[in-house]
């Protein structure tokens, strides 16, 4: 009955024409607010499935670390446990430390990573490989696939026409404290073998080889690792499995997921979208003030009806119901209308990529889209939460309004 009242009034005329202009200048403000919050939250959320499409070809499902100091330690009773069960498809075992590479009259810090041959199926560098291939090699005829960062700083060459030349590595000696810094170093000739690009974080810094080469330089034991990488069967819970691998690992040993292996940059994300979203807020607050004059203007117009409905029985609170609804009308229509728009122009340029990325060095060429229910639940509930409030003052007014002035 609220809104029925409330529609009348919307398509009545007015005695003053600027009335209607502000009723419709607010819906209009409300329906661009809130279309600039939903396309926007969906640009947010494309940008973070591309980030995690992109980190997901370095850090894995599951990574244990060591709690504290920078190796761990895994006996054979729990190196087996964490191979079969029923959560993980493929473990691999990590030796990382930092190294100065030397190319000739070029040097660069990186951070080698040596890895088994489980770890293609367990992370996707592979499948990131743009020059020459995947090619480790062994302990004692090591190869390296680099960084397109560290490839570049380091001046390495992987011209097919020519052989490749080998590179020096110096990694640090563990339990080596003499007082000749060179003697606390070893040094390992190292064949480049390919170039693989992911994201300038890891192109810039990385380099993978296998895991016996950096373990016999850095002089690691044989159960000793930097960290267990491990991939999990697909369906299964990721809690579950934290608190399997917790246990196995044993309090020394830390277990993270995808998310905290990173969280500082998603927490960033979200922290953005988020502020972003509070920002156009501030347009549909600016959209409220106008749908307090055009609903304080009805309210003025309406003086005459309100005193009919009154001496027929109506309730305060049914006047005040009828003008809220009336505010809530406005808002509905101009929530409606924006949401409308953001996805027709959202799935636009999910089919075409119409609006491009300026700049020729992204990986991708226009702005990712990807819509959430929960984005239009919030986005919607908020405006509305807007226009309640917007609506409350002239509502209040016209409950409060005397019949003995109207007759």
């Amino acid at each position: 009955m609220y809104f029925l009242f409330a529609w009348r009034y919307f398509r009545a005329k007015k005695s003053a024409q600027a009335i209607n202009i502000i009723a419709w200048v607010t819906t209009a403000v409300i329906g661009f607010a809130t279309c600039c919050q939903l396309l926007v939250l969906s640009v947010y959320n494309g940008f973070e499935d591309l980030v995690q499409s992109l980190y997901s070809s370095f850090y894995t499902d599951i990574k244990i670390v060591p709690a504290k100091g920078n190796t761990l330690t895994l006996d054979e009773r729990q190196w087996q446990a964490l191979k079969k069960n029923e959560f993980s498809s493929s473990v691999s075992a990590i030796a990382e430390e930092k190294a100065l590479l030397q190319n000739g009259e070029l040097q660069t810090m990186i951070k080698l990573k040596g890895v088994d041959s489980l770890h293609r199926f367990v992370a996707g560098i592979s499948g990131k490989v743009i020059k020459g291939k995947y090619d480790l090699g062994s302990k004692d005829e090591p190869g390296m696939v680099i960084g397109l960062g560290v490839q570049q700083a380091a001046g390495i060459s992987l011209d097919p026409s020519f052989a490749t030349e080998p590179v020096v590595v110096f990694l640090p000696k563990k339990g080596d404290n003499g007082s000749d810094p060179l003697s606390s170093l070893s040094e390992g000739v190292i064949y480049p073998k390919g170039v693989f690009v992911i994201q300038q974080e890891f192109d810039n810094i990385y380099a993978i080889t296998d895991i016996d080469f950096v373990k016999t330089q850095t002089r690691m034991a044989s159960n000793e690792f930097s960290a267990i990488e491990i991939k999990l069967n697909p369906n299964v819970s990721e809690k579950k499995a934290i608190e399997y691998f917790q246990k196995i690992a044993g309090k020394n040993q830390k277990v993270l997921s995808r998310y905290e292996q990173n969280s500082s940059l998603y927490k960033t994300m979200q922290l953005e979208k988020w502020f972003i979203f509070a920002v156009l807020c501030l347009i549909l607050i600016i959209a409220a003030f106008n749908m307090i004059s055009a609903l304080t203007m009805l309210v003025l117009e309406k003086k005459k009806d309100i005193a009919v409905l009154k001496s027929f029985g109506a309730s305060i609170t049914q006047i005040r119901n009828i003008f809220l609804s009336e505010g809530l009308l406005l808002g509905l229509m101009g929530t409606g209308f924006g949401m409308m728009t953001a996805f027709v122009l959202g799935f636009i340029q999910q089919k075409t990529g119409w609006i491009k990325i300026q700049g020729e060095s992204f990986v991708i060429d226009s702005f990712p889209i990807r819509f959430l229910y929960t984005d239009f639940i919030i986005i919607f509930m908020s405006s509305m939460m807007i226009v309640l409030l917007a609506s409350w003052l002239p509502a209040r007014r016209a409950g409060n309004e005397k019949i003995s002035n109207q007759m």
